[in-house]
């Protein structure tokens, strides 16, 4: 019996290795060879592209100024409302003029007092050098009273200069709006007591035309103003025109008129490593106005020999940004990039493809490394790519 049992425990096993080895083989021979992947692909192309870059800015009136009293007082009349546009020379405000007109009153006849004063001198002068010249009176007597005269027509040179001070302070006490310009609404009301110098009355500026503020890298100044300094220095330059300047408002519409890069700082910001620079816009209809918030777009600017790729075309993983390509052998190839500016529907690439390169713009969906490739090849028409804007601004923010 214990040798029947051993018999067939190991008739058993060698059923069970059987089974297994027909199993696994049936296994291997069911597996299908992977198919090709089906994709579409082009060609690297490489051109003079143009780009245009978004910086955050604000907007400035061309003159900003505070409009202060010359002389104290209060405000006793106002003759505008805030935010109005006035004029250089329009009256903006009066002032209590009460005590400025005593000391014209006094100034003036201190002056009369010392004409006076001065006739009189003279008179005695005149009779002085009558006398001398019949030996009545001694040469001290007459040099004496000419020093007199001298003497008081000095004086009265010094109040007729304070009769023209006290009349100018008169004067002051009407507030006149020193240029061309729109008011603020924080104008001070009628009974404030005005130091003269030191109360700011009301701000006054200029929005026609204005200015866009933003920062630019260093990298990107080389970039956008070298053809003004080549152009100072070489008469031959090129006559390509400095980039224009674009403004998106804040809802998302776009100013219709270009502006041009007139100013830069004279250095880079030592904490940011950035250059504040300034366009100038017209602003016929007062649509822009100092302190609005914009983007700021630098347009007609060309990226000389840029290697370009379809944005679709760029693939992310972590940190890592790559293409596929066609490789030689028919498969796919991972390649790592180095991205620039997003132009229509293109990057330009820095690193990492040339122009020799086909990359895969299409079937890319779980598409790997070294598969093999039905490859289809297309054109950016095909495709429908474009390097026009709508094409992206570059966003510098």
């Amino acid at each position: 019996m214990v040798a029947y049992g051993k018999k067939s425990a190991a008739l058993l096993s060698s059923v069970v290795l059987a089974a297994s080895l027909f199993l696994t083989g049936c296994g291997e021979e069911q597996a299908p060879p992977q198919s090709k992947a089906s994709v579409k692909a082009m060609k690297v192309m490489k051109q003079d592209t143009p780009v245009s870059y978004a910086y955050p800015g604000q907007l400035e009136g061309t003159d900003e100024v505070e409009v202060h009293a010359r002389v104290s007082g209060s405000v006793m009349e106002k003759y505008f409302q805030g935010g109005a546009e006035v004029h250089a020379g329009q009256p903006l405000y009066r002032l209590d003029s009460r005590q400025y007109e005593s000391a014209v009153l006094e100034a003036q006849a201190s002056l009369h007092k010392s004409q006076a004063t001065l006739r009189n001198a003279q008179e005695d002068l005149a009779r002085d050098e009558m006398l001398w010249a019949k030996k009545a009176v001694s040469e001290q007597t007459l040099t004496s009273q000419r020093a007199t005269v001298a003497e008081y027509e000095a004086e009265v040179e010094s109040e007729r200069a304070a009769v023209r001070k006290a009349q100018e302070n008169l004067d002051d006490t009407i507030v006149y709006a020193p240029m061309d310009g729109r008011l603020s609404v924080d104008d001070v009301a009628v009974g404030t007591y005005a130091t003269a110098g030191g109360t700011t009355l009301v701000t006054l500026g200029s929005i026609d035309p204005i200015y866009a503020k933003f920062s630019i890298s260093e990298t990107e100044y080389l970039n956008l103003l070298a053809k003004a300094m080549e152009k100072d220095g070489d008469p031959d330059a090129s006559d390509e025109p400095m980039p224009k300047v674009k403004i998106t408002l804040s809802n998302g519409q776009v100013y219709p008129l270009e502006g041009d890069i007139i100013a830069a700082d004279k250095g880079f910001s030592n904490n940011s490593g950035s250059l504040t620079v300034k366009a100038l816009f017209p602003n016929p209809h007062g649509v822009m106005l100092s302190g609005m918030f914009v983007r700021v777009g630098l347009v007609g600017v060309t990226a000389k020999d840029a290697i370009l790729v379809p944005q679709r075309a760029v693939q992310q993983l972590l940190d890592e940004t790559f293409v596929l390509v066609v490789g030689d052998d028919g498969k796919s190839v991972s390649k790592k990039v180095e991205l620039g500016e997003k132009v229509g529907s293109y990057y330009i690439v820095k690193k990492g493809v040339t122009t020799d390169d086909t990359v895969i713009v299409d079937g890319l969906t779980n598409l790997q490394s070294g598969r093999e490739l039905d490859v289809t090849m297309v054109t950016a028409e095909d495709m429908g790519f474009s390097l026009t804007e709508s094409a992206d601004i570059v966003d510098k923010s």
